[in-house]
């Protein structure tokens, strides 16, 4: 996966054991299992029931306070805390409304928190799945950009892996 993230991503984040953190798109806790331990709180959100509970079993509860999982829709869900920093990989391209999503965003990071995007160079609207075909909605560089300034979040660098472009903001 580091073809869409990897070491360069996560190092973008800025922990350590002071930060609250939030992963929007947990899915089986890929990211969160090297995430979770470097800092001083861990929640992590997605849509899928059962991605969340693989998630469950593969970030080891015992290495930090427990992290809260959380099977919503991250534009719905009513959250109790802001964040120091969230981060999303390979998820936004899930979420239809946009601006609506960086707008979230905004909202729940703390001041000068970070946000941590990598989205698919990928143009297409849909994900080949063998037995059928996922609808998606696909991000581009520019389009990203322009969503987070209307949300107010200032671009601090961006670069790119062999298949993803990465995108640091802060509030």
């Amino acid at each position: 996966m580091n073809k869409w993230d990897g070491q360069a991503f996560i190092e973008k984040m800025q922990l350590n054991k002071t930060k609250s953190v939030l992963e929007i798109g947990v899915g089986t806790g890929r990211i969160a299992v090297k995430v979770a331990p470097c800092c001083k709180s861990f929640t992590g959100i997605d849509l899928s029931e059962k991605t969340v509970e693989k998630a469950k079993k593969n970030i080891k509860m015992g290495l930090f306070k427990k992290p809260e999982l959380i099977c919503s829709d991250f534009l719905k869900y009513e959250f109790k805390e802001k964040y120091d920093v969230i981060y999303s990989s390979l998820t936004f391209m899930h979420i239809e409304n946009k601006q609506k999503a960086f707008n979230r965003v905004y909202q729940l990071l703390n001041e000068n928190g970070l946000f941590v995007l990598s989205v698919d160079k990928n143009q297409s609207e849909y994900i080949d799945m063998g037995d059928y075909k996922l609808k998606v909605f696909p991000d581009n560089a520019e389009d990203v950009k322009t969503y987070a300034e209307k949300a107010k979040l200032k671009l601090r660098e961006e670069f790119q892996t062999e298949l993803a472009n990465i995108f640091v903001f802060a509030k």
